[in-house]
């Protein structure tokens, strides 16, 4: 009698299930449905931080204006005396004929 009650029991949850639309779970197994249909935390988080100033694309943008990126300044001027004192990159090859890597099979 037990089993048949079971079986009852079991077949009473699953059309319970199909008539609410819940998920069909016998098994109890992990699905992540909580998570799955808990509000989504990006959209207020987005709107909690306010927006960060680029100094770089300000400066881009508004180039007459004065406004000055000191560490791209600082870069470009590290980078004109590397060139100086011969640390700078190496020119770039215009063609495959000037590239280091052809000219060494060669």
């Amino acid at each position: 009698m037990a089993t048949s009650s079971n079986s009852r029991l079991a077949a009473l949850v699953k059309t319970r299930c199909q008539i609410f639309q819940t998920a069909y779970n016998p098994t109890s197994a992990r699905t992540g449905a909580k998570y799955l249909r808990a509000r989504l935390r990006g959209p207020s988080m987005v709107k909690y931080y306010p927006p960060v100033a680029n100094i770089a694309e300000l400066a881009r943008t508004y180039k007459n204006s004065g406004v000055v990126d000191f560490a791209e300044a600082q870069r470009l001027k590290d980078v004109e005396d590397k060139k100086r004192r011969g640390k700078g990159a190496p020119p770039k090859a215009k063609d495959k004929g000037q590239s280091r890597r052809t000219a060494r099979r060669r």
